[in-house]
C-alpha cells in the first residue's frame, strides 16, 4: 500500500476510476487470502473494485501486467492497476506431516482416555518447525530446490565459481553507483514502520563486494565443490511494485502521458531442473516473432535468481548445440553485451520478493531506457517449477 499510495496520489483521475486491480503474489498469508482485494480497499480504490491475486511463482508480478494487457488489447478495460508483493520475512513456520497427523489425533479424541493415549505418542521431533520458504523453493517434482537448479546451469554451461562472484560483484557495484546518482528516485518510494523509521533506500547493497571477498563465502547447496553462494544468489527481501496500463481512450480521456507500449510477451516452460533457463526459450520466441537478432534489443532486464542462471542464459544463447535442438535455430543467437544487461544490477543487490520482482523488472527496464534514450527493450525471468516470462517493451 506504501508504494501504491504515491502513485495513485500523482494521478488526474480518482482511484475508483480503474476498471481492476491484479497482484501477484506468491506466499499470501493466512490473514489475507487475496491480498489485491485488501490492496484496492486499503488504498481507497472503492467498495466495487473487483481484484484478484494471480500466481506463477517468480513470474507473478509480470503475469499481473500481461493479464491486464491482454484485457486492454481485447478491448473489454481501459484503465488497470497491476501489479506484485511479497513479504519473505513473513513465510511461515510449518510443522511436519507426522506432526500434523499428532495433532489431529490429540484434537480429534472425545474423552480423556483417548487423549492420553495421543499424548503418549508425541515425539520431540513434532515440534521442530520447518521454514515455509524452504519448502516453497523446493520443487515437488525434482526435489531440487532452486539453489540446485542453479547449480545444474552452471554444470551444464561451465559456469566457474570465479565468474559467478564476479558478476555478482559487477552487480552489486552497478546498484550502488545506480543508488548513488539517483537513477532509482523515480521508482523507489521511502517505506515507514510504525515506529516511524523510515526506509528511504534499499539495503541490499553491498558496494564493497569484490570477487575475490565473495570467494571466501561457502557454497550454500552443492558443498564442497558447489557454485552457488549467498554472496551470488538474490537475496531474500520484502517488496512491492505497481505499474498501471491504460487504453488508447483512457489515455486521450485523462490527458495521460504514457512512458511505453507493451509490444508482445511470451511464456515458456522447460525441465524443472534447469528452470533458470527459461528466459531464454519464452525471450527467443519473442525475437522470432518479430524477426530480431539478440542484437536488436537495445536494453535487457533478466531477473537475477542467482548469478551463475544468469551467466547460464547468456552461455545458452552462444552455444550452436542448444540453439538448434533446443531453440529450434540454425545456428547459435549470439551475445548480450554486459552494457545492455542489468545496467542497474538487479535481485543480487536489490532483493527478489518473489511475487514482486517480475512487475519491477518491467517498470525499471522502462525507467532505464528513458534514462539512455534507447527505443526497445525486453524484462525477462526464471520461474520455479521450469517456466520463463518475457515481455517486449517500446519506450515512448
Amino acid at each position: 500500500m506504501q508504494c501504491g499510495r504515491p502513485l495513485l496520489l500523482r494521478q488526474p483521475f480518482a482511484p475508483d476510476a480503474f476498471d481492476q486491480v491484479i497482484l501477484g503474489c506468491v506466499n499470501v498469508t493466512a490473514d489475507e487470502m487475496n491480498p489485491a482485494r485488501v490492496a484496492t480497499l486499503r488504498l481507497g480504490m472503492g467498495e466495487t473494485m473487483t481484484a484478484f491475486t494471480v500466481q506463477i511463482n517468480c513470474g507473478s508480478g509480470m503475469q499481473s501486467i500481461d493479464t491486464a494487457y491482454r484485457y486492454i488489447r481485447e478491448g473489454a478495460m481501459d484503465l488497470v492497476l497491476a501489479g506484485g508483493t511479497e513479504s519473505l520475512s513473513h513465510a511461515p513456520l510449518v510443522f511436519n506431516h507426522n506432526a500434523v497427523e499428532w495433532y489431529a489425533h490429540m484434537f480429534g479424541a472425545r474423552n480423556i482416555w483417548a487423549r492420553l493415549v495421543a499424548l503418549l505418542r508425541v515425539r520431540p521431533s513434532f515440534f521442530k518447525p520447518i521454514i515455509g520458504l524452504e519448502r516453497g523453493l523446493t520443487d515437488p517434482i525434482t526435489d531440487l530446490n532452486m539453489g540446485q537448479t542453479a547449480e545444474l546451469v552452471a554444470l551444464l554451461f561451465h559456469i566457474s565459481r570465479r565468474q559467478a562472484d564476479e558478476y555478482a560483484a559487477e552487480s552489486q557495484r552497478r546498484l550502488a553507483a545506480a543508488q548513488k546518482e539517483g537513477w532509482l528516485a523515480d521508482e523507489v518510494e521511502p517505506l515507514f514502520a510504525r515506529d516511524g523509521t523510515v526506509f528511504d533506500h534499499d539495503d541490499g547493497v553491498r558496494p564493497d563486494s569484490t570477487a575475490d571477498s565473495l570467494a571466501k563465502l561457502k557454497p550454500a547447496f552443492e558443498r564442497p565443490w558447489g557454485k552457488v553462494t549467498a554472496g551470488n544468489s538474490s537475496q531474500i527481501t520484502d517488496g512491492a511494485s505497481w505499474v498501471i496500463l491504460a487504453s488508447e481512450d483512457a489515455l486521450k480521456k485523462y490527458k495521460l502521458q504514457p512512458k511505453a507500449v507493451i509490444l508482445d510477451s511470451e511464456w515458456s516452460a522447460l525441465d524443472p531442473s534447469v528452470m533458470g533457463l527459461g528466459p531464454v526459450f519464452c525471450s527467443t520466441e519473442i525475437l522470432k516473432r518479430h524477426e530480431y537478432a539478440l542484437g536488436d534489443i537495445e536494453l535487457w532486464e533478466l531477473n537475477e535468481a542467482f548469478a551463475a542462471q544468469v551467466l547460464g542464459c547468456l552461455a545458452a544463447w552462444e552455444d550452436d548445440e542448444f540453439c538448434r535442438n533446443a531453440l529450434g535455430l540454425s545456428s547459435a543467437a549470439g551475445s548480450i553485451p554486459r552494457d545492455r544487461l542489468n545496467i542497474d544490477g538487479g535481485a543480487i543487490g536489490i532483493g527478489h520478493p518473489v511475487g514482486a520482482s517480475g512487475n519491477r523488472i518491467v517498470l525499471h527496464l522502462i525507467n532505464a531506457m528513458h534514462r539512455l534514450g534507447l527505443k526497445r527493450g525486453i524484462a525477462t525471468e526464471c520461474i520455479g517449477g521450469g517456466q520463463g516470462g518475457a515481455m517486449l517493451i517500446e519506450a515512448v
